[in-house]
C-alpha cells in the first residue's frame, strides 16, 4: 500500500510539474518573439506623414521592448502605390501605406470613398470611416488578404498646382497634369478637363520644370514639404478636388501571428498617430497657406458647379460596386451636415 501512495504520489507531482511548465511556457509565449515589418510611402521626410509614421514605428517598438521592429522607407524607396498593395496581398512582413482608392483593385467600393469632391471636411471624412459602411467595406478587404489598421492620415485636400490660373474645366483642355497611378486619380483629372499624366513621384519635379507635363495636383503640405513651389507651377486652384488621405494595411497572415498583446499596442499606436496628425494639420493649415504665399505661391478660387459638373459621371457605380453604395455614403454625410 505504501508503494501504491508513493506511485500516486509521483504521478500527482508529474502532473503539478507539468501544469507548472505549461503556464510558464503560457506566460514567456512573446518573450523570445521578435517581427521586423517594412513600412513604405511615397511621402518625403519634410512631411508630415512621415513623422507620423517614424513617430508611431517608435512608439510600437518602445511599447512592446522591440519585439515589434517597424522600419520606416518615405519616397518610394520600397515598392509604393499599387506594388506596395501587392506585397501585402502576397502575405510579406510588409505595411504598405497608400490612399484608399488602390485598395479599390480589390474592394471597389473603396474607389466610393475617393470619389472626387465628395467632402467639406477633415472631420466629415473621419466621421464616415467609423460608419457601418465603411465597417463594412474594412471587412471585405480582410477576406481579400488586407488588414487595415486606419484609413484616416489625412495630409490635405489636393489641389491643382499648375503653371497658368485655372478657372475651369475648360481652361485644363490640353493640359497634362501628372497623377499618382490610381485608376481614380486618372479618371478625376481627365474627367475635370486635363491631360492625366501618371508620373513617380520622384520624377514629378523635374517632368514640371522640363516641361514635360504642365502642372501636378496635390496638397499645400505637400507643396510646402517638397518645395513644388521653387518650380515654376507657382498657381494653386483650389479645387480641392480630392482629400488626400492615407490607410496603413498589413497583409491578414502576417497580423493574426502577432500576439495579441502586440496587436492591440500596433492597433492603438496607429490609431492615435492618425488622430495626432489631422488635428496637427489642421491647426497649421493657415500658416503653411501664408509660408507658400511669400514664396510667391497664388491662391485662386475656381468654379465649382462647373467642376462638379465635369465630375458628374464619376458617381456612378462602376463593375463591383455593391449596388447604392455612393447613396449609402451622400445619407451618411447629409446626415452629418
Amino acid at each position: 500500500m505504501k508503494k501504491k501512495g508513493l506511485i500516486v504520489a509521483g504521478i500527482m507531482l508529474l502532473a503539478a510539474m507539468a501544469v507548472f511548465a505549461n503556464a510558464e511556457a503560457e506566460s514567456d509565449s512573446t518573450g523570445d518573439y521578435k517581427l521586423v515589418l517594412k513600412l513604405s510611402h511615397v511621402f518625403s521626410p519634410a512631411e508630415q506623414l512621415t513623422k507620423s509614421m517614424d513617430a508611431v514605428a517608435q512608439s510600437i517598438l518602445e511599447k512592446t521592448d522591440g519585439a515589434i521592429e517597424i522600419q520606416t522607407f518615405p519616397q518610394a524607396q520600397l515598392p509604393a502605390y499599387k506594388e506596395g498593395v501587392e506585397q501585402v496581398v502576397r502575405g510579406a512582413d510588409f505595411i504598405s501605406v497608400e490612399d484608399p482608392s488602390f485598395i479599390g483593385d480589390y474592394v471597389p467600393d473603396f474607389k466610393a470613398l475617393y470619389a472626387p469632391m465628395l467632402y467639406r471636411s477633415f472631420d466629415e471624412y473621419v466621421a464616415l470611416t467609423e460608419t457601418e459602411v465603411v465597417e463594412q467595406m474594412m471587412a471585405r478587404a480582410e477576406e481579400q488578404g488586407i488588414k487595415i489598421l486606419a484609413l484616416d492620415y489625412i495630409y490635405g485636400f489636393r489641389n491643382l498646382i499648375t503653371k497658368k490660373v485655372i478657372e475651369t474645366p475648360a481652361d485644363l483642355a490640353g493640359m497634362k497634369i501628372r497623377t499618382p497611378g490610381s485608376k481614380s486619380y486618372i479618371d478625376t483629372l481627365t474627367a475635370m478637363g486635363a491631360i492625366a499624366t501618371p508620373l513617380p513621384w520622384g520624377e514629378t519635379l523635374s517632368a514640371v520644370q522640363q516641361g514635360v507635363v504642365d502642372g501636378l495636383e496635390g496638397s499645400e503640405f505637400t507643396n510646402l514639404g517638397t518645395k513644388v513651389y521653387e518650380g515654376p507651377a507657382k498657381n494653386v486652384a483650389t479645387t480641392r478636388h480630392i482629400l488626400g488621405t492615407c490607410g496603413v494595411y498589413i497583409s491578414t497572415e502576417v497580423w493574426a501571428s502577432i500576439p495579441e498583446e502586440y496587436r492591440v499596442i500596433i492597433q492603438e499606436e496607429f490609431t492615435n498617430g492618425a488622430t495626432d496628425m489631422v488635428n496637427l494639420l489642421k491647426s497649421q493649415h493657415g500658416d503653411v497657406v501664408k509660408e507658400l504665399e511669400s514664396y510667391g505661391v497664388k491662391f485662386n478660387e475656381v468654379n465649382d458647379a462647373a467642376f462638379r459638373e465635369a465630375l458628374a459621371p464619376l458617381y456612378a457605380e462602376q463593375p463591383g460596386m455593391t449596388p447604392g453604395v455612393f447613396q449609402s455614403i451622400f445619407s451618411e454625410l447629409d446626415s452629418m451636415r
